[in-house]
């Protein structure tokens, strides 16, 4: 029998491919992309990994498995304080301090992909809430991956091709998905439904918030 996991990827495997084959990600494999779009990605990614450590942090509040407790905080704690050295680094590199990057405000994407972050931790059952987050994990991890088998050593984006080509981070992915196959498997049909429309709303999200950060989109009024 297939797994949740297994059976969300092959259904939304052509956004995965869209993702991947998005400007952003060709260029920064290519090391040729632009420092204004990675700028702007950096801070929108900064302002996104609070709102989903509050997610995953909901999350385990909800978790009646220890185990599973430990997993939703553990991937919180990582959101906010590993993730944030990786973009601390590159803020000094454009001169940006936390009181610049908090006065930026987040782009339309950013805000449509935490508030459904959000919404989903506050509204629904943890199965569901699991899902939501699984695909930031997920395509990340594939993009690194991807990324770094034909990235030259000296890609000016070599610190963030390492972090999700990494082999904790893949660690951590790996986790995350038994965690949500395990509460797929006791799950209803009708959560389970629900799972299947969370992850697809965040891989159209995961792609949008790359195709914003390109095209550097703010709000139009």
């Amino acid at each position: 029998m297939s797994t949740f996991s297994a059976d969300a990827w092959t259904r939304n495997r052509a956004l995965y491919d869209a993702t991947l084959a998005l400007p952003f990600n060709r260029e920064l494999a290519q090391g040729r992309l632009g420092l204004d779009a990675f700028r702007h990605y950096i801070v929108q990614d900064a302002k996104y990994l609070v709102a989903f450590g509050q997610a995953l942090a909901v999350a385990a509040a909800k978790a009646d498995d220890p185990d599973h407790i430990v997993q939703f905080a553990g991937a919180a704690r990582e959101a906010v304080v590993v993730e944030r050295a990786l973009h601390e680094d590159y803020f000094g590199r454009f001169g940006l301090d936390a009181a610049a990057v908090a006065a930026e405000p987040m782009s339309p994407a950013c805000h449509h992909y935490t508030g459904f972050l959000l919404a989903t931790a506050f509204r629904e059952p943890l199965p569901v809430i699991a899902a939501a987050a699984l695909p930031c994990f997920w395509v990340y991890r594939e993009v690194g991956h991807h990324i770094h088998a034909t990235a030259a050593a000296d890609n000016p984006y070599r610190a963030w091709i390492d972090t999700y080509a990494g082999e904790d981070f893949a660690a951590a992915v790996d986790a995350m998905i038994a965690t949500t196959d395990a509460l797929a498997a006791a799950a209803a049909p009708p959560v389970v439904a629900a799972m299947h429309g969370a992850f697809t709303r965040a891989m159209q999200l995961e792609w949008m918030f790359w195709d914003s950060a390109y095209r550097r989109l703010s709000w139009p009024v």
